[in-house]
């Protein structure tokens, strides 16, 4: 499959820049505590532009638009072109030398690059079931913690758009640090709609909301917070160069297949100490997932396998607005044993993700968030990889509910999205909506060399997932 070339890579600074001293972003324990993982990394597959005057495809044209656009959403998402930075905080002889990390927003500016890849076309990305390896190559900012960004003065967002042989790739990579899945699509689609309804106009109305940057602490919280640490290199720990390899897979689930589950996993827990709890049509997915991950990694009845699962704060936590715009996502984690995930069937795994769920609350967010400045802790990829047994562990990220296929840039809906190389290790899983609409949902996952073939030939398992999903690997 061809080559991805850059043509050229550039800062774009916000079309609007406040003046006077930077302003200055305090980072909050959710922010914190993922800035040591690998930047947010998403994309769509576009149609090519059409042809105009008779003269074909104007690239330079679709280029310009997208720098322009992207720079005027910068303008409403201003501190994602600021820097990260670090101030050195108090030194006590008890606790030792500590650091504070924020945004500031400076203005430098957001990366834009443009690439080609003639030798690659939409349907060498569309039709495998095995996501191809040059998709890797349509994101910027690649393999990067989000620390590495304070080291080198790195930006905080980049964006990437790649010509195709008969399509065009838009791409995005977030730091992680200063946002989440929900604020990335909000830029996402704040972007595609002023690039779709400006054609030149800087002054169009968009109805994607303004974001709010302040961010939102607990009362009493430190601020900044102080991180007990003498370098950044303490927060990171153990670095690893390269993760163990994993295969990658994109699977769509028809409305119909969904609903199946649904009501299986539903029906099989009536009558039980479960009657009464309403169990989701993601958590049914996710459970027949769970299962299928289990037989494919020929887990012994007795080991027990763990799944991740985030839960939105926003609309749980008072005080949160839908359209804050940085992290609000809290942890909840389901464990059992492979044997009684394969022999209690769909319902008593989807149960034991809705109760993971539902031990969330505000009152739990409330009391994590107390305590973390006493006691910081980092989601580290480095210990995800060398855990003892990190092939046990399945971990879900993004959501059904993130508009992804309506972001038309002004020539047509996605074809397609697919993420880069972050945070790519075994078991983990990307959920986007279906391409379907209506209830269908699609799952990107990733899984080690040896499990992965089973998971695929795994009958009851790919029996529900879309057959025109179902190509070659």
């Amino acid at each position: 499959m061809g080559d991805v070339r850059i043509v050229s890579r550039r800062m774009v600074r916000p079309e609007l820049i406040a003046s006077g001293p930077p302003e200055t972003i305090h980072l909050t324990p959710w922010d914190l505590r993922v800035i040591t993982v690998d930047n947010i990394q998403k994309g769509i597959l576009l149609p090519k532009p059409p042809a105009t005057g008779g003269r074909g495809h104007d690239a330079a044209a679709m280029v310009e638009r997208l720098e322009l656009s992207f720079a005027r959403a910068l303008g409403r998402f201003y501190p994602y072109a600021g820097r990260l930075a670090v101030a050195p905080g108090s030194k006590d002889d008890a606790e030792g030398e500590r650091m504070a990390i924020s945004l500031r927003c400076s203005g430098e500016g957001a990366e834009f690059v443009h690439a080609v890849a003639p030798g690659v076309a939409v349907a060498d990305i569309t039709v495998p079931l095995c996501i191809p390896r040059v998709v890797w190559s349509f994101f910027p900012l690649d393999r990067l913690l989000g620390v590495d960004a304070i080291a080198d003065s790195r930006p905080v967002l980049a964006a990437q758009v790649t010509e195709l042989a008969d399509g065009v790739f838009v791409a995005m990579s977030a730091n992680h640090g200063v946002a989440d899945g929900t604020t990335f699509w909000h830029f996402f689609n704040t972007w595609s709609e002023i690039s779709r309804l400006s054609d030149g106009d800087a002054g169009c109305e968009i109805s994607s909301p303004l974001p709010v940057h302040r961010r939102w602490f607990l009362d009493g919280c430190p601020v900044p917070i102080p991180l007990p640490f003498g370098k950044l290199e303490d927060i990171v720990g153990q670095r690893v160069d390269t993760y163990p390899p994993v295969e990658e897979c994109f699977l769509h689930f028809s409305a119909e297949s969904v609903r199946k589950l649904k009501a299986k996993a539903n029906a099989e827990m009536a009558g039980t100490a479960a009657t009464g709890t309403a169990i989701s049509s993601l958590q049914a997915l996710l459970a027949h997932l769970w299962r299928a991950v289990c037989r494919a990694r020929r887990l012994a009845p007795d080991q027990k396998t763990t799944y991740h699962l985030l839960a939105g704060c926003r609309g749980r936590v008072d005080g949160i607005p839908a359209s804050y715009a940085g992290n609000a996502v809290e942890h909840a984690t389901a464990i059992s044993t492979a044997g009684e995930i394969l022999e209690r069937g769909l319902g008593w795994a989807a149960w034991l993700l809705n109760r993971a769920v539902a031990s969330f609350d505000e009152a739990s967010a409330r009391g994590r968030l107390a305590s973390w400045p006493r006691n910081p802790g980092f989601l580290r990829m480095s210990e995800v990889v060398t855990a003892p047994h990190p092939h046990r562990t399945v971990a879900t990220g993004s959501s059904p509910r993130f508009d992804v296929y309506g972001n038309d840039f002004g020539w047509g809906s996605p074809v397609a999205v697919r993420s880069g190389s972050g945070n790519k290790v075994d078991g983990k899983v990307t959920v986007y909506e279906g391409r379907g609409g209506g209830g269908s949902i699609a799952l990107e996952v990733c899984l080690s060399p040896e499990a992965f073939p089973r998971l695929l030939a795994d009958e009851e398992f790919m029996g529900m997932v879309d057959a025109d999903n179902c190509h070659t690997y």
